[in-house]
């Protein structure tokens, strides 16, 4: 129901298309990231590009409850999560890159098995404070790169403006 729901408010706004500075690509980010288990949906406006968070108790504006039948009823469309591995390829890359060999062997090793996400976390904070700041601009660009590769697979966007935001915003450089 969600994909058809999708398809048929792409074609609704065919003649609609956004552009990026319309558009909050870090909010777009958390919502393709958010891995949360709470009872809550993002989902975009694609006329404005404003997203809004559904909950089944408050519903899209905060007060008014609104139950997920009625939510299908709009044009909005819903920004599911990326699976984790995608995030983990990202931890992966990052650690792999890096030219302390000693800090690359410990943050991949802090990746493997479950609780890969707080060890990664736990191990670069702690051992590695001078590259926390590396990993979130690494981490940022990626995500904000998602969001607009999701905006396009949508056809929300320009396809030649999306390209231009890709090819100016490649990974940063790791030290």
């Amino acid at each position: 129901m969600v994909e058809s729901r999708a398809g048929s408010a792409r074609q609704a706004y065919a003649h609609r298309v956004l552009a990026l500075g319309e558009v909050d690509l870090d909010e777009i980010a958390q919502a393709l990231a958010d891995q949360t288990d709470y009872d809550h949906r993002w989902m975009l406006d694609p006329a404005t590009g404003e997203l809004h968070i559904w909950t089944s108790d408050t519903g899209l504006d905060g007060q008014n409850p609104m139950d997920g039948d009625e939510l299908e009823e709009t044009d909005l469309l819903p920004v599911d999560p990326l699976p984790s591995y995608v995030w983990h390829e990202d931890m992966a890359d990052f650690a792999e890159r890096l030219s302390d060999e000693q800090a690359s062997r410990r943050l991949a090793r802090a990746i493997r098995g479950r609780g890969a996400f707080r060890r990664f976390k736990d191990e670069l904070y702690e051992e590695y404070p001078d590259l926390v700041s590396v990993w979130h601009a690494f981490r940022d660009v990626r995500a904000r790169c998602r969001a607009v590769e999701w905006l396009l697979d949508r056809e929300l966007i320009d396809i030649a403006e999306a390209e231009r935001y890709l090819a100016a915003h490649p990974d940063p450089e790791l030290p």
